[in-house]
């Protein structure tokens, strides 16, 4: 079971401690423990929309596709490249930061599980993303919150992983351990281009994240992982759209055009970067 542990509250940034069916901090904010044993500590004066993050139709469409393994390749990506100094922990601290409904780290966790002592936490800004990946997995702590303002302890974790996601790396840095490993999981310069060809009047040019590096990070290994893989129903294409930020961001027409295929065959371009924290002695 999942034990909601060294977390912190949002507030105020004290240590919280469980009281029956919430978290307390020694100020006396609470937040209640949700029957699916995920907890809430997005507080409204930290919210930027009354309902941010996923909707709970773009959860659902991101659940089904996943389950249908289109991306599992990405998942054993990951694992093959796991620095040696993560594989040789007996015990192993992980964080997921803007985890989704938890595809990614459940699969990884499950795996991780067999060979070592795992403490892992799936933060994300949905609430109907936290809500959907607590009701799967109950030994992994799921956590409505946001990268900007983690709610945990300082230099709590042996390896954060940022999937398709919005890196905070300030925050990053503030709860790995010296010498702890940072994983960051992007979109490549050919990820969808057959969907996005139909979706936009013209491709832009593509940008790396982090080209010149991270403050206070060193690049350890770095995969470009480029795989195929088969949509053959208009359903599967749009629960495909509908978990990409080309739904928000592609004209009306490309919507339409890609919604009206019944098949349409796709290349994944993923960009995988292992870094390292900086710190005395820091070695591989």
């Amino acid at each position: 079971m999942s034990h909601l542990e060294h977390l912190c509250c949002p507030l105020d940034q004290l240590p919280l401690e469980r009281n029956e069916r919430a978290l307390v901090c020694p100020k006396g904010h609470a937040y209640d423990i949700a029957k699916t044993g995920y907890v809430n500590l997005l507080p409204v004066q930290k919210k930027h929309s009354k309902d941010p993050g996923d909707s709970k139709e773009m959860v659902a469409s991101r659940r089904e596709f996943l389950a249908k393994g289109h991306y599992d390749p990405v998942i054993q990506a990951i694992l093959d490249g796991l620095p040696q100094p993560l594989q040789q922990m007996s015990d192993l601290s992980i964080f997921d930061a803007g985890c989704g409904e938890g595809h990614y780290l459940r699969q990884l966790s499950q795996q991780l599980r067999e060979r070592t002592q795992l403490d892992a936490i799936g933060l994300d800004i949905s609430k109907w993303a936290i809500t959907d990946a607590s009701k799967r997995d109950k030994q992994i702590d799921w956590i409505v919150g946001s990268n900007a303002h983690v709610p945990v302890a300082d230099g709590r974790f042996d390896w954060v992983m940022c999937a398709f996601g919005f890196p905070v790396v300030s925050e990053f840095t503030r709860i790995l351990k010296q010498q702890g490993w940072l994983l960051l999981v992007e979109s490549g310069s050919d990820h969808l281009i057959e969907l996005r060809e139909i979706l936009y009047p013209e491709i832009k040019s593509y940008q790396a994240t982090f080209a010149e590096g991270l403050d206070g990070f060193v690049l350890k290994h770095e995969l470009n992982h480029r795989f195929s893989f088969t949509l053959t129903d208009a359903e599967q294409i749009g629960q495909l759209l509908s978990m990409t930020p080309h739904i928000h961001k592609a004209p009306y027409e490309g919507r339409q055009a890609a919604l009206a295929l019944q098949m349409i065959d796709l290349t994944a371009d993923i960009k995988l970067r292992w870094y390292q924290k900086q710190g005395k002695n820091n070695v591989e």
